[in-house]
């Protein structure tokens, strides 16, 4: 599998933006989607937002849709999350996902980045 590496995490006042990026080390053609999840403490790890590779189709949940955007760039392997408008809830470590063509679920998976939102 192709390493996953995060990077654009941080601290932000609530209402403020941050951009998180994915970067693939190298092209893969297996990849079906590439996905942001996360996890807050004491909480399971949730399902952010998805993007399909090769169409770009886009899917969000509830909790960020009109505030989140997911993005790629198959050229330079990277996947973005620009985040609007962020809430103390929407703090938590993120994490860049990729599903391989073929599989049922998220099978790669980066070691995530860290998100804070203060009040």
């Amino acid at each position: 599998q192709v390493p996953l590496v995060e990077s654009g995490g941080g601290l932000v006042q609530a209402g403020g933006s941050l951009r998180l990026s994915c970067a693939a080390s190298r092209r893969t053609f297996s990849t079906a989607a590439m996905g942001w999840f996360r996890q807050a403490p004491g909480k399971e790890r949730e399902f952010v937002a998805q993007i399909g590779w090769s169409v770009g189709s886009t899917y969000y949940s509830a909790s960020v849709k009109g505030r989140f955007t997911i993005s790629r760039d198959n050229a330079k392997n990277t996947v973005d999350l620009q985040m609007n408008s962020l809430k103390p809830e929407d703090t938590a470590v993120y994490y860049c996902a990729a599903r391989t063509i073929g599989a049922a679920e998220y099978d790669n998976w980066g070691q995530g980045t860290q998100v804070t939102v203060s009040s």
